[in-house]
């Protein structure tokens, strides 16, 4: 049981850009593109979607404004849904370049660390 509780307590004690952070690179080693390089990208990408957030409850809590009224009188977009669409652009930009979206991935490959039997088999052949 002091393990358990143990656990519980490191992860109330981690921030949310730790724990978002700690899930996005299992989702990379999941898909097999993550190197411990990546981390300050992954930094960067996990704080843009987390300002998103953040400004995504904004736009909820002003009740979803989506113009506001110039000095001259006519009307433009709030600065709040600039921001999001920016800040999308941005985590669009990210997710491409860390391959965690299906667009990215197929274009990757994937180093694999071990052999396959069939290539070990071929090797072995041309050697003869």
């Amino acid at each position: 049981m002091p393990r358990k509780k143990k656990i519980i307590e490191e992860v109330i004690d981690q921030t949310p850009q730790q724990i978002m952070k700690e899930q996005v690179i299992k989702d990379m080693q999941g898909l097999g593109v993550y190197k411990a390089q990546y981390d300050r990208l992954i930094s960067i990408y996990v704080d843009l979607s987390i300002q998103y957030d953040m400004a995504l409850l904004e736009f909820k809590k002003s009740g979803y404004q989506y113009e506001t009224e110039t000095a001259a009188g006519g009307t433009k977009k709030s600065a709040i849904v600039a921001t999001l669409e920016n800040l999308r652009k941005d985590i669009l930009a990210y997710s491409d370049r860390l391959c965690l979206n299906p667009k990215a991935i197929e274009s990757v490959t994937v180093e694999n660390k071990g052999k396959s039997k069939l290539k070990s088999l071929f090797e072995s052949l041309e050697q003869e």
